[in-house]
């Protein structure tokens, strides 16, 4: 199975920064969409930012101008930077592996961010 490993997670203080990373696969990584999603206490999971391998990318108006996602393809492992944090980016933030070929999906453990006072 194709298994993705997620770290970076904590707890940070309003405007605060943490980075997120997910690492894959190689054969698999450079052919296919990774995303982010996150799922916050008592909501259903929401898609956060997307890139895919031309290094485009997109995000959700809530993260816009906080959020960077980049890609090191030598290093199969997609990042999530996140700035300016705020309270309501407290969630559990998982990775998401997409080949749009065959709709195949696999998801990372899952990494906690907790943005309090």
């Amino acid at each position: 199975q194709v298994q993705l490993v997620e770290s970076g997670g904590g707890l940070v203080q309003p405007g605060g920064s943490l980075r997120l990373s997910c690492a894959a696969p190689g054969s698999i990584f450079s052919s296919a969409v990774m995303g982010w999603y996150r799922q916050a206490p008592g909501k259903q999971r929401e898609f956060v930012a997307d890139i895919y391998n031309t290094g485009s990318t997109n995000y959700i108006d809530a993260v816009k101008g906080r959020f960077t996602l980049s890609r090191d393809n030598d290093k199969s492992t997609v990042y999530l930077q996140m700035n300016r944090l705020k309270p309501e980016d407290t969630a559990v933030y998982y990775c998401n592996l997409w080949v749009e070929e065959s709709n195949f999906k696999a998801w990372g453990q899952g990494t906690p961010v907790t943005v309090s006072s």
